[in-house]
């Protein structure tokens, strides 16, 4: 099954079994930059897993009353974050309700804008010791579906010199009652997926697989 193939909820709301991409819009920065990575995301999910998806992106922000709905929440840019105390609030209950906040940063590097203020953003949401701790290889998210022995896997982005001209064999994250509630990048896989899913058949390696590892680990599988 592809996903184009996946049958829509009547109503066009997702049913309360099934994973839903949702993205993070907030004020301050290009919440919307790489527009093609969910569709690209739901389509590896439905081709490797059984979990069933709303076959759509679901854009919300953080002081929604339905973000607590979710288990997932994609967020990327290039420029400020900055969260109100109300979006800071709500954020840290989507974590310690069980959500996955998953932070892509497009500038891949660990000094510009969007990497200095989420991290600032992430202190103040968890004040505690350890916050953005990196994770080990052994980590659970890199075996939650494929094997990544190695820990995350690169990008093109890194291997090209671009932002940084590192390449980050890391991801960082905030765990919490022993979860991980936030996984943070400065990978740029929001780039690195960023195409029609239908191209995926002319890559030699399928780049999304790391994706998938993501979405079976934020619904808990």
């Amino acid at each position: 099954m592809t996903l184009d193939q996946v049958p829509r909820p009547v109503r066009g709301k997702p049913r309360a079994h099934e994973f839903v991409f949702a993205r993070l819009r907030y004020e301050s920065g290009d919440w919307d930059y790489n527009p093609k990575v969910a569709a690209n995301i739901l389509n590896s999910v439905v081709e490797y897993t059984n979990i069933p998806v709303y076959p759509e992106e679901v854009v919300i922000t953080a002081d929604s009353d339905e973000l607590l709905s979710f288990p997932f929440l994609f967020m990327t840019g290039h420029k400020l974050v900055r969260f109100s105390t109300t979006e800071r609030d709500r954020l840290r209950r989507f974590v310690e309700r069980g959500g996955l906040l998953f932070s892509d940063d497009c500038n891949h590097d660990v000094a510009g804008l969007y990497a200095t203020s989420f991290e600032h953003e992430m202190r103040r949401a968890f004040p505690e010791p350890g916050t953005l701790d990196k994770l080990p290889r052994a980590h659970p998210l890199y075996r939650a579906f494929f094997q990544f022995a190695d820990g995350p896997p690169q990008t093109a982005h890194e291997l090209n010199g671009w932002g940084d001209d590192l390449v980050h064999d890391y991801l960082r994250g905030v765990t919490v009652k022993g979860r991980l509630g936030v996984l943070y990048s400065n990978k740029d896989y929001g780039c690195e997926w960023d195409y029609d899913w239908r191209n995926k058949r002319f890559q030699r390696d399928d780049n999304t697989r790391f994706g998938v590892n993501v979405v079976v680990y934020a619904m808990g599988s």
